[in-house]
């Protein structure tokens, strides 16, 4: 998987925006960041989960998912090594993070479509 491939999967969810946070990528949904592209580098996405969120993900793909280093790592923000990830478990989280984001109400259009 690309870091084209994360921007073109985060960009089809509902309302989704690209911006620019910090010299990289982010995307957003109704200006609120829940995923950022790419950091620390080109092979690496990041997606904001919860902490029982993201034990998941690395449980299921340890050679994918890691902490973020630091506080923000601890609070759920979780690296995507992009070079061993498949589109649909990238995708997955995606739409995790962005459920964690979105408004309610949009949350749950978005299930009904």
């Amino acid at each position: 998987m690309t870091a084209d491939d994360f921007r073109n999967l985060a960009l089809e969810l509902p309302e989704t925006t690209e911006a620019s946070h910090m010299g990289h990528a982010d995307f957003r949904v109704r200006g609120k960041i829940f995923a950022t592209l790419p950091y620390p580098d080109e092979d690496c996405g990041m997606v904001k989960l919860t902490p029982e969120q993201q034990a998941e993900f690395m449980l299921d793909a340890p050679a994918i998912f890691e902490p973020f280093p630091g506080g923000w790592g601890a609070r759920g923000a979780t690296l995507v090594r992009l070079r061993s990830a498949k589109p649909n478990t990238v995708r997955r989280a995606l739409v995790t993070a962005w459920r964690n984001t979105a408004p309610k109400r949009l949350a749950q259009r978005f299930d009904d479509e």
